[in-house]
């Protein structure tokens, strides 16, 4: 046997983890702070770790914290580098964002980001925090994050059933075991409860709620044991990729996984069902596996049937399966647990027998024993009821329901009658070389005879082969011929050696042929998986990728398979041709719930179809129906797995295709986009300079000698406005079309906010006479970095909507005041207000209040100044009007930013 020192490490899982550590290199590490609830102290933990960071000389960057009010936490943010974060228009509110862009760019080696599990407000770039942190560690910045046990994604629902309260912000499992390192911040839940009435985790008035509620000692017991089973999980994975990397084969006792060995008796399910439950007081994983010998391999047809409906009952009851071959049952088993690293084996005993059956059983466990020492080997007994079953395996006869006859009974006893056919004929192509060989010769042949006998035939055979080949030698060839009598003792040796060397070359045989079944059925599933991938690398189309799925699984697993595709609303299509037997009714709740249904699962299993979601990493994209020859093989481990595959490689192919339409969509988009801007400022360039000579004729008409009739002066005003008109509108597609092509560069400069709302007033006080104008401006505002002339832009633009959509002698106001880090500027009336629902709407191009009015524009105003304000780094959006009366309301903010500081002038 060879020695843990002598296993060489699989290539393919070194190569695996080689190019893992590649990946990672290039990526920041992220550190995560983790607790069983708010107040044990994560943030406190987060911050002191990078103070001391700081106070080695490196740089540390404040992303996001959330103090909650806790002034030892706040203390701790002081003499750190803060991000200024970024404000976000929501729902008449301006939030407080993570500013990414400016995180990116400014490429810290670390930064803290508080509450991975967080919800970024609408208009963010990512709908979750833990988004924009994957973001940062791609950048290969490091990040250090907090996050409570009740927000991992696979324990929320645990969570919310041992407090009673659902927390909706989550995040993925994937997140939390990819982290580089996990840091468990621990404290007891009766120093929880102190703190929390001493005000140290909320203020006194919400901490009594609290308390109330969540914050109960049974909540935050149950909290605390998930929080550290979890971290130990956690580092039992750690564990394991530290054993892979350094090929140790040992078994290190660090978890309490089990692995159940089924085998072929009746006492398996029994075994099964002690294990699942010694599993679960134990709390810990556990792998139920079969061993698959030559011998085994010929067991009845009723009996493998039953391994696997154990092997399905072992998988229902929360088991990792799977099925092993070898020759050597005790050595199987322990390659597996050193590949895992099991510590503890759970085995059957079965029913006690002086002779050969109780043996063999201890064998095994002694077998077992002496590969691996270091195993700890827990025996299950042997339950009254599989005992009777196996006494009536025992002594059911032939031909009765213990052992029904199989179809492949009539050619296994065809292969012994050619087996003594052969044997024969080998004594009959002997006889004419009687007078020419000597009888050793004459005894390879049957030997030969034997081996052939075997490779074809299989040990039963063979056996039978031996026998008679011995029978025909001697009878034929030993003297005294035609008779069995032997005159010579030593032909006795002579036929014990024949007898003993094709029964071991009958058996070895037989072995190989049974290996080389098996690998043919690996290299077969192998090669039907290289073929599935291959084909569907080069599909781009949803109908190619159905018809190859059905092409390659009818071909790999003989089974007729049809993929069914949903609509926009998520209902899945029926199949083009009509599928007997196919229920869409089933098929629809497996899609809805991403559960599989039908054969050889607990849902209708009496159904005729397997019905299996197509999940890709986004979302479920289609439904997989199968239809199987035969029902056993979909209860085959390694069939499920392979089809788990073949699914998981459509499902990822249909979103691949999937998002190459989108791409294509937002190609054709920002083509036909680049083509109206280019068309837009070539229509305004050619129109410019004939308008401006409009302008001009039309002015000088006025003002010509002898001086116009009064209705051709109005005729010519009214044309030198509507050309003023028409040039204001050539003006606006011409910098709309500047502004998105991005050829606006900003003259950004340090100036007061008053000084621009006053320029844009003197600008517009031709359209304010019939109206009523109020500024409202914060005292003292700081200094501003902006483009003024664009600023003045969108003051103006405003001011004119106000006038046109407003009746005369309304009030339009303007105000300014600080909002955080950013400048909030207004622009309200007391008119009709805006048309309910279409808020957003009014921004787009060419759109505009009212879809029919009299009043002139084409609606690119309000586009033009929130493209402005985007690209000074604010936000714009509209609103109900304060005033009492209604009215519109547009809404714009601008960043603070540190003006220079101003140089001391000496008097």
């Amino acid at each position: 046997m060879a020695t843990n020192s002598e296993q060489r490490p699989d290539p393919d899982v070194l190569l695996a983890h080689v190019q893992e550590q590649e990946r990672r290199a290039t990526r920041g590490k992220l550190r995560i702070y983790f607790g069983a609830s708010a107040g044990v102290g994560k943030t406190y933990a987060m911050l002191t770790a990078a103070r001391k960071l700081v106070a080695e000389g490196q740089q540390v960057l404040v992303g996001v914290i959330e103090t909650h009010g806790r002034d030892e936490t706040a203390a701790l943010v002081d003499g750190l580098e803060v991000l200024p974060p970024r404000a976000i228009a929501y729902r008449d509110k301006t939030l407080s964002e993570f500013d990414i862009d400016s995180a990116l760019e400014r490429h810290p080696p670390l930064i803290l980001m508080d509450e991975l599990a967080h919800s970024n407000a609408a208009g963010s770039r990512h709908p979750k925090r833990w988004q924009d942190v994957d973001e940062l560690l791609s950048a290969g910045i490091d990040v250090y994050t907090t996050v409570n046990v009740q927000h991992l994604e696979s324990l929320n629902d645990v969570v919310g059933g041992i407090t009673g309260i659902r927390v909706n912000e989550t995040l993925p499992d994937k997140v939390f075991d990819e982290a580089d390192e996990v840091v468990l911040v621990d404290i007891p839940a009766d120093e929880l409860l102190a703190r929390l009435k001493s005000g140290r985790v909320y203020k006194l008035q919400q901490a009594e709620r609290a308390a109330k509620n969540f914050f109960r000692k049974g909540n935050l017991i149950a909290l605390r044991e998930l929080a550290l089973r979890r971290t130990a999980d956690r580092v039992e994975d750690d564990v394991q990729a530290y054993r892979i990397e350094k090929s140790i084969g040992t078994i290190w006792k660090t978890d309490a996984a089990l692995l159940a060995c089924i085998g072929p008796h009746g006492d398996a399910d029994h075994l099964v069902r002690s294990a699942a439950r010694l599993a679960s007081q134990m709390n810990a994983e556990w792998h139920a596996v079969y061993v698959e010998t030559p011998q085994l391999q010929r067991l009845p047809s009723a009996q493998r049937e039953r391994i696997l409906k154990t092997l399905k009952l072992a998988q229902d009851l929360g088991a990792t399966t799977a099925v092993l071959t070898g020759k050597d049952i005790a050595l199987a088993i322990v390659d597996y647990a050193h590949s895992h690293n099991f510590s503890r084996i759970v085995l059957g005993r079965s029913k006690a027998s002086k002779w050969r059956f109780a043996w063999r059983q201890t064998t095994h466990l002694h077998d077992i024993a002496a590969y691996a020492p270091d195993l700890d080997l827990i025996e299950v007994g042997q339950s009254r009821t599989s005992a009777t079953d196996n006494d009536h395996e025992k002594n059911a006869a032939p031909g009765s329901a213990s052992e029904l006859p199989s179809p492949r009974v009539p050619a296994r006893h065809w292969r012994y009658v050619y087996a003594v056919l052969a044997s024969v004929a080998t004594g009959l192509i002997a006889t004419p070389l009687f007078e020419v060989f000597n009888l050793v010769n004459i005894a390879m042949l049957f030997l030969l005879t034997v081996v052939l006998v075997a490779v074809k035939f299989g040990r039963g055979p063979s056996v039978l082969s031996t026998i008679v080949g011995i029978a025909v030698f001697d009878f034929f060839f030993v003297p005294p011929r035609f008779s069995f009598a032997v005159s010579d003792l030593q032909y006795l040796m002579t036929f014990a050696v024949m007898l003993l060397v094709g029964l071991i070359t009958g058996h070895l045989t037989a072995d190989l042929r049974y290996q080389a079944r098996v690998a043919s059925h690996r290299e077969s599933r192998a090669r039907a998986l290289y073929e599935f991938a291959r084909d569907l690398s080069g599909v781009l189309l949803a109908e190619q990728i159905s018809e190859t799925t059905q092409l390659i699984i009818q071909r790999a697993f003989r089974a007729q398979a049809t993929l069914l595709l949903p609509d926009d609303s998520g209902r899945l299509l029926p199949p083009a041709t009509a599928v007997s037997g196919l229920d869409m009714g089933i098929a629809q709740w497996a899609f809805d719930k991403v559960e599989a249904a039908g054969i050889g699962t607990d849902t209708l299993p009496a159904s005729n179809f397997f019905y299996l979601p197509l999940v890709a990493p986004m979302r479920t994209r289609g439904l997989l129906a199968i239809q199987p020859e035969s029902k056993r093989w979909i209860m085959i481990p390694e069939q499920r797995q392979q089809l788990d595959t073949f699914a998981a490689l459509a499902a990822i192919a249909l979103e691949r295709v999937h998002y190459i339409e989108v791409a294509q969509d937002a190609l054709i988009h920002m083509e036909s986009e680049r083509l109206r801007n280019s068309l837009l400022a070539a229509l305004s360039h050619d129109l410019r300079t004939p308008l401006t000579s409009l302008v001009g004729i039309s002015e000088s008409l006025a003002m010509s000698k002898p001086t116009l009739a009064d209705a051709q002066l109005h005729m010519a005003r009214a044309l030198r406005d509507e050309t003023l008109r028409l040039s204001a509108l050539v003006t606006n597609l011409l910098d709309m079309a500047r502004i998105e092509s991005g050829e606006v560069k900003l003259n950004l400069q340090w100036q007061t906010f008053e000084e621009v709302v006053g320029t844009s007033l003197r600008i517009c006080s031709a359209q304010l006479q019939t109206h009523k104008v109020e500024t409202r401006l914060e005292a003292a505002l700081p200094l501003i970095s902006f483009d003024a002339v664009l600023i003045e832009r969108v003051l103006c633009n405003l001011l004119e909507n106000a006038c046109k959509y407003t009746p005369e002698n309304s009030l339009i106001t303007i105000s300014a005041e600080l909002n955080g880090s950013m400048l909030e500027a207004k622009v309200y009336d007391n008119g009709p207000g805006l048309p309910a629902g279409r808020e957003e709407a009014i921004f787009e191009k060419f759109t505009r209040g009212e879809r029919e009015s009299a009043l002139p524009g084409v609606g690119l105003g309000l586009a033009i100044c929130r493209a402005i304000i985007t690209a000074h780094k604010g936000s714009m959006h509209a609103a109900q009007s304060p005033n009492v009366g209604g009215g519109a309301c547009f809404i714009f903010t601008l960043p603070l930013g540190t003006p220079p500081a101003m140089p001391d002038l000496e008097e």
